[in-house]
């Protein structure tokens, strides 16, 4: 806030005899008329502005007019000794947010002040709702860009339930048979089919990632049920998707979590499930296009082969691979793709698997193109008894490393964070330029290693070192907001309330014994004439 009167014994009792901090306030200076203050409102841009109304140059009122025109979210109060009807009336015209009559003492003077930063308060929150939707809110869940204090508090705001013990997330991958304009509507036509077949101790909440693609996330008291559900949406649900709609649906599922935060670990699971998914099903029509002949002359046992992957041991790797492909034996290698099809399938399957088992979230889809054009080269059965080895070592390494794996990724992270907490620039994107890591895959393993997402962990550490701070410097609140990368005191005396359950300046007195044990002695408040 600032104030412009042309009583200099006015500005300084205002200035000097109010702790402002203490009061949640920062008092960017003042002015003695209005011609001088517009440069330095436009400077300073305040939230409140306290003016007198008679004042040289320019009087108060003049001030309020350009004000409200030029910065229209301007809080003004204005400030007379004039008790006269004339000015109130011009004032309310002008709409300023208060008038209060000289002399006013400390009390009066702060408990408007206190009720017009309430009214910014609310505007504010007024704004932030009319801006998140439901959509944008799930989306921001199954993105990781939003941590789970403020995911809550959105959601209330939209009167959301998010409270659940488990969370799952389903993509479904909509691809029409025939060219359709009306997109919007055939989605909201299969989300319907979806709630009437839904278990009733599950609940939907979807939204539209795109005009193909609709994300599911279940939510239920009760692992069974959602898996009881997901069972019916791979089978008969999909099933009648596909024929009412004349349409084919890939699906991808994530791992059930039980946290808000794990979420975000279940979509990118659930992402990379629908591709493996579209690749095998690509797969699966090459096959049925080869020679029938062919086809009924060979069996691979594609389930001993994933049996084997879970339980089997590196000693028993060659004979086991060898008596497995066997059958492939009789296959020319160089004039026939059935080869390349039954591998590639049977490497899509393990992927799978060892995705859901480990849940590592590697690049599966850089590794499987990888494969593909190694299978593509295979011109041989011992080549193709090499590669099955070599498959089967590969995945094994992942299963091996899967615990700890990224330790000393999330290091880097960790202390990247500690480096550079204050720089308001600090995001996953430069995090992740940093590790070297594409911001998806670093944000989902920084949520499997820790528990928590990025931006959990980066307000954490701000939000400990503006504690600190607190503690043990007597700089301001607006002066700890931006040593620890919050530009906007406002927005950061919101998050620390939301982190520790109190404001900066109730933190700080917490921490003073004087403050706790004995009462402050009363002092007589200061009278501004």
């Amino acid at each position: 806030m600032m104030i412009v009167d042309d009583e200099i014994g006015i500005r300084e009792n205002i200035r000097n005899c109010v702790n402002w901090e203490k009061e949640g306030f920062h008092y960017c200076g003042d002015a003695p008329d209005g011609e001088l203050a517009l440069p330095l409102i436009d400077e300073w841009a305040p939230d409140i502005l306290i003016t007198d109304i008679k004042m040289p140059f320019m009087n108060g009122l003049e001030l309020t007019s350009i004000v409200r025109t030029q910065k229209p979210d301007i809080k003004i109060i204005i400030m007379s000794g004039h008790d006269e009807f004339s000015y109130a009336q011009e004032a309310i015209r002008l709409g300023v947010t208060d008038y209060c009559l000289k002399p006013i003492s400390a009390a009066e003077l702060i408990q408007i002040l206190h009720k017009v930063s309430q009214k910014i308060d609310e505007e504010q929150q007024r704004m932030t709702s009319r801006t998140i939707t439901k959509e944008k809110l799930l989306a921001d869940l199954c993105g990781g860009l939003i941590c789970t204090t403020d995911a809550i508090e959105s959601a209330k705001r939209l009167s959301l339930s998010l409270s659940a013990r488990f969370y799952t997330i389903a993509i479904l991958d909509v691809q029409l048979r025939e060219a359709s304009q009306d997109s919007e509507s055939r989605m909201n036509k299969i989300l319907h089919i979806l709630e009437e077949a839904r278990d009733p101790h599950v609940e939907l909440l979807p939204y539209i990632r795109s005009r193909t693609e609709l994300v599911l996330l279940l939510k239920c008291s009760s692992d069974d049920s959602i898996s009881i559900y997901l069972e019916q949406l791979r089978s008969q649900v999909r099933l009648e998707l596909e024929h009412e709609f004349k349409c084919n649906i890939i699906l991808g599922i994530g791992s059930t979590q039980e946290r808000l935060q794990g979420i975000h670990i279940s979509y990118l699971e659930a992402d990379e499930d629908k591709y493996i998914t579209r690749l095998t099903h690509q797969n699966k029509a090459s096959l049925r296009e080869i020679n029938l002949d062919e086809k009924m002359n060979l069996f691979l046992d594609r389930n001993r082969f994933l049996e084997f992957l879970k339980i089997g041991s590196p000693s028993e790797r060659d004979h086991f691979v060898r008596e497995f492909a066997a059958p492939l034996q009789s296959i020319d290698w160089k004039s026939s793709l059935y080869g390349f099809y039954l591998l590639n399938d049977l490497t899509l399957e393990s992927f799978r698997m060892t995705s859901q088992l480990f849940r590592m979230g590697a690049h599966s889809d850089e590794n499987i193109t990888c494969l593909q054009q190694t299978i593509q080269q295979i011109t041989c059965w011992e080549e193709c008894v090499q590669y099955l080895c070599s498959l089967l070592n590969q995945l094994w390494q992942r299963r091996a490393e899967s615990s700890g794996k990224y330790s000393d990724v999330i290091d880097q992270v960790k202390a990247y964070v500690s480096r550079q907490f204050n720089n308001d620039q600090v995001s996953l994107k430069t995090i992740s330029a940093h590790v070297r890591i594409s911001p998806s895959h670093l944000s989902k393993i920084f949520s499997q290693e820790t528990g928590q997402t990025i931006t959990e962990y980066l307000t954490q550490i701000r939000i400990g070192k503006a504690k600190e701070l607190l503690k043990t410097t007597n700089n301001k609140t607006f002066e700890i907001a931006y040593k620890v990368g919050y530009n906007d005191s406002h927005y950061f005396s919101n998050i620390f309330k939301k982190t520790t359950g109190f404001t900066p300046r109730e933190y700080r007195a917490q921490g003073s014994e004087e403050l706790q044990v004995r009462p402050l002695n009363k002092q007589k408040e200061p009278i501004y004439e």
